[in-house]
């Protein structure tokens, strides 16, 4: 065994030796790359100011940075982190643009101005929409960007309950659950309303692309959704080929416009709690089309008549153009 003289000189000389074996290596190796918030500080001491950070850093590197906010979200099934993202940002009043052209600038100025000249000035009745709707109408119209109903017909905040899709179809009722079923149901059977007006208009595409469709059995390799969807409609450019068959395509889709307003009309009477309040005299059910073209509207009434026999149970009234 070595005197401990010996030994206590030969550990020195080998802790000098590691020491110098770890100096080249750091020498060799990159110089650390600065901390981000991608990545956790180095731990240091275990004091509670230290933990504290850590935390706070920890929660920094979880939030994506308001910079690349609309890039790095990516779709998932989990919706709830797109919920919470947005509830990180909901006090922000900053709008924040890449540069050049910001779609949203005339959206800006025009919800400020309707902020100032309507919500502000009719205070009262804004805040009574707020408990209650009770509109006079449930609108039916066209997505087309020509078409807004309450453009048109000039509809304030609670004159109508609206619902938009392509070629301003009501599916029958047996086709089932829709978005415009659904909007149906609930003006109906929920606010009551007194009148459904469903709204058609002219060059619309959606019944140019149903007027374009194969009389006999389409190839399902070109069906599309909005081809399935126009197919509702179905029935009216029949009628429209056995009424307009020898008229230009042009003149055909605009017979076919008016011809599926009345034929979403009678699918309404489809529906049991449709049928009932308009027997019942509670709800009526009415046609527009607008021409926007010359700037026209015509309007027109549904009557029905159930216990009729013979002949048929449905006519026309109140029919009337504004130009």
């Amino acid at each position: 065994m070595l005197p401990w003289s010996l030994r206590s000189a030969a550990r020195r000389l080998a802790a000098a030796t590691r020491a110098a074996a770890s100096s080249a290596v750091a020498a060799r190796s990159p110089a650390p790359a600065p901390a981000t918030w991608q990545q956790r500080p180095p731990a240091v001491d275990d004091d509670r100011e230290h933990q504290q950070r850590a935390a706070v850093w920890d929660d920094h590197r979880r939030r994506p940075r308001r910079s690349e906010f609309s890039c790095t979200t990516k779709a998932s099934g989990d919706h709830s982190s797109l919920t919470r993202q947005l509830l990180d940002f909901k006090h922000d009043t900053v709008d924040e643009v890449d540069g050049g052209y910001d779609p949203f600038s005339q959206l800006k100025a025009r919800f400020t101005d309707f902020k100032q000249r309507n919500y502000v000035e009719n205070f009262t009745n804004y805040q009574k929409l707020a408990e209650q709707q009770t509109p006079e109408f449930m609108v039916v119209a066209c997505a087309d960007s020509r078409v807004c109903p309450t453009s048109i017909l000039g509809l304030q905040p609670g004159d109508a309950f609206t619902v938009r899709n392509v070629a301003n179809l009501v599916p029958p009722y047996e086709h089932g659950a829709s978005e415009t079923t659904a909007a149906l149901e609930f003006a109906v059977n929920s606010l009551q309303v007194p009148n459904v007006l469903v709204v058609g208009h002219s060059r619309c595409g959606g019944i140019q692309a149903l007027m374009s469709m194969k009389s006999k059995k389409d190839d399902r390799s070109s069906r599309t959704f909005i081809r399935d969807w126009v197919s509702l409609g179905k029935s009216a450019r029949l009628s429209t080929e056995a009424a307009a068959g020898n008229l230009s395509f042009e003149s055909q889709c605009r017979h076919c416009e008016k011809e599926s307003i009345n034929s979403s009309l009678l699918n309404l009477l489809t529906y049991p709690w449709i049928e009932e309040r308009v027997k019942e005299g509670n709800l009526n059910l009415h046609g527009g089309y607008y021409n926007f073209i010359d700037c026209t509207f015509e309007k027109w009434t549904l009557v029905y008549r159930p216990g009729l026999e013979g002949g048929s149970k449905y006519a026309i009234k109140n029919r009337s153009t504004w130009s």
